[in-house]
């Protein structure tokens, strides 16, 4: 953008901006360059008055704030979980949006998946094989990448009545998807302290607000995750590091997938039937699941806008649930959904 020669110019590139920062968007490197800081000085010789004074000085502010941060280097970020769906989806994303992006994976065969992906997006990413629930992999992807953003996307579908899922089976989760983004977050947050700041992006689910039977350790894990964001953001905010949290709906993802597989393993249950209901629940769903592009743009956003909010619904589904959930007294809820499973 060059150089404004007039008032309603200048109108013009207030208006726009604020409507892109109601969106969660940050202008991009080119849209403000240091020539345009000659709007506030062009504008003012044209303008007297208070209600123009104060329109310059907002101007000033509004241009000053976001063009440091459209100057300033995005870093690196870390988004595991990247072999698919939402955290494929987002560490492309990422990518094209100027970070130094890299996915972790837990095999060599997905990071092959992650980088074919990239060429055929014409982006660079960066890949390393971890396990999130080993702690000195942990430890050792931190220190190589140092990232000044993290997303913690990993985390699997785990279909099953209480008392058909073992302790070994509800350990593995809260370990994937409650102790292991922890574990990252505290690792990742002395070196975005000294930096000066920071973002931490957990993944949760719609479900870590709401609740349905079967699916009760999962639910769980999702629940336990924001509990422990909240803190997170809270004892965090005066280093500048912003905790956000992204609840999608349903997605067009792998762990959709892994219900019927997960379903499988409880076979002779006395939850058979409910079981097969929730097969039938989740099939019908499936054509209006949305894209996973979708999250990782609005991860995307909360990682570059200058004020995130502490969480993002994502989904028309996952609006619905949510105020559905805050609306609907517990009995009858429970009367609904019992009537939907066969419960």
């Amino acid at each position: 953008m060059g150089v404004v020669h007039s008032d309603i110019e200048a109108r013009h590139i207030a208006a726009h901006y604020c409507a892109r920062e109601r969106d969660g968007e940050v202008p991009q490197f080119e849209t403000f360059g240091p020539e345009d800081f000659t709007v506030a000085n062009s504008a003012k010789r044209r303008m007297f008055g208070g209600v123009a004074h104060s329109f310059i000085v907002a101007l000033k502010i509004c241009i000053c704030c976001n063009y440091g941060d459209a100057m300033s280097d995005k870093g690196t970020s870390i988004v595991t979980g990247a072999n698919s769906g939402i955290g494929l989806a987002t560490v492309l994303e990422l990518a094209r949006r100027g970070f130094r992006s890299v996915g972790t994976v837990r095999s060599d065969v997905k990071a092959k998946i992650v980088h074919d992906a990239a060429s055929a997006a014409g982006v660079q990413v960066h890949t390393a094989v971890l396990d999130v629930t080993d702690a000195s992999g942990c430890e050792k992807v931190i220190a190589e990448f140092e990232p000044s953003a993290l997303v913690n996307n990993a985390g699997y579908s785990i279909t099953g009545a209480i008392e058909d899922v073992t302790d070994e089976e509800a350990r593995h989760a809260f370990e994937t998807m409650v102790l292991a983004p922890m574990r990252l977050a505290r690792l990742a947050i002395p070196m975005m302290r000294e930096r000066g700041g920071g973002r931490i992006v957990n993944v949760s689910s719609i479900y870590g607000r709401a609740a349905t039977p079967l699916t009760g350790w999962y639910q769980g894990a999702k629940h336990a995750l924001e509990g422990l964001s909240d803190a997170l953001r809270m004892e965090v905010a005066r280093d500048n590091v912003k905790v956000v949290l992204v609840e999608p709906g349903g997605f067009k993802t792998g762990i959709w997938e892994e219900t019927q597989r997960e379903i499988a393993k409880r076979a002779g249950s006395r939850f058979d039937a409910n079981y097969e209901r929730t097969l039938r629940t989740t099939g019908l769903m499936h054509p209006i699941m949305g894209d996973p592009v979708t999250c990782a743009r609005v991860i995307g956003n909360a990682l570059t806008t200058s004020r995130p909010r502490a969480r993002y619904l994502v989904g028309y589904d996952a609006h619905v649930l949510a105020l559905w959930s805050s609306l609907t007294p517990t009995e009858v809820k429970d009367r609904i959904v019992r009537l939907t499973l066969g419960l």
